[in-house]
């Protein structure tokens, strides 16, 4: 198989691996930055370029793997080769094919992922869509090359889970980093942290989140709460406020 990838971010240098790892041949990396794309096509032994007119037809698999608001751009842009084209967003609907592409569909990977750190894919879920059975059965077989978890989603059930995602990895990062400033003003580094988020993460192979919620706002420890508030600044004490107010509304019969 031959693919190519549209994209040099963190999903697509990290598919871009997985997938020559694999067995798969890629021949080409597009960017609009020209040095974004030969950084990742010569590590994979691909073409690289920065022209969408430049795209080659010859593929077997197009992977848009840009920002979502890109995405439209670069099918309308591109003609269409009768290949099989999907995008690895979230977010964006499978309707951004419709009537510009024969066969397409959605091949996202719910993971967070970093160019400096390796994936490794076989746990990672992906949640595929197709225009047709026959284009979900090839959409299938290429994340089963990756990965042992592999579901069905329509558009409606990946964008909910592209907002649990945010929850649950992008705003608990932003919160770790919250908590890295309030170490930092203390003279205490961030790793101290650790085994406590291990911990917490572990919990969840036994209990639900729900189930595993612990702290202050658990135990409606008004005057713990308080002491917290008064050392913060502004921002940081909205954001306390929010959760705790949340956490107790959550659990007010518990």
């Amino acid at each position: 198989m031959k693919a190519v990838i549209i994209g040099s971010g963190n999903v697509a240098t990290n598919l871009a691996r997985a997938l020559t790892a694999a067995g798969v041949e890629i021949i080409q990396v597009y960017s609009h930055t020209l040095g974004n794309a030969a950084a990742l096509a010569g590590t994979i032994g691909a073409k690289a370029t920065d022209k969408l007119d430049d795209i080659v037809t010859g593929a077997d698999f197009y992977i848009i793997s840009v920002k979502d608001d890109a995405i439209a751009n670069v099918v309308e842009s591109i003609p269409d080769n009768g290949a099989l084209w999907v995008h690895t967003s979230g977010s964006t609907p499978i309707d951004v094919f419709h009537g510009r592409r024969k066969h397409f569909g959605v091949f996202y990977p719910m993971q967070s992922f970093s160019k400096q750190i390796e994936t490794d894919f076989a746990d990672v879920p992906f949640f595929i869509e197709a225009d047709s059975d026959d284009t979900e059965h090839a959409i299938t077989s290429v994340a089963r090359m990756l990965s042992r978890r592999v579901f069905k989603a329509t558009s409606e059930q990946r964008r909910r889970l592209h907002i649990a995602a945010v929850f649950a990895c992008n705003f608990a990062n932003h919160l770790w980093t919250i908590a890295g400033d309030v170490l930092q003003e203390a003279g205490l580094p961030f790793d101290v942290m650790l085994p406590l988020i291990r911990t917490t993460v572990d919990k969840l192979n036994r209990l639900t989140p729900a189930e595993s919620q612990t702290g202050p706002a658990m135990r409606r420890d008004s005057k713990i709460m308080q002491s917290h508030i008064d050392m913060l600044d502004d921002g940081k004490k909205l954001i306390y406020t929010i959760l705790s107010d949340d956490i107790m509304k959550r659990h007010e019969q518990d």
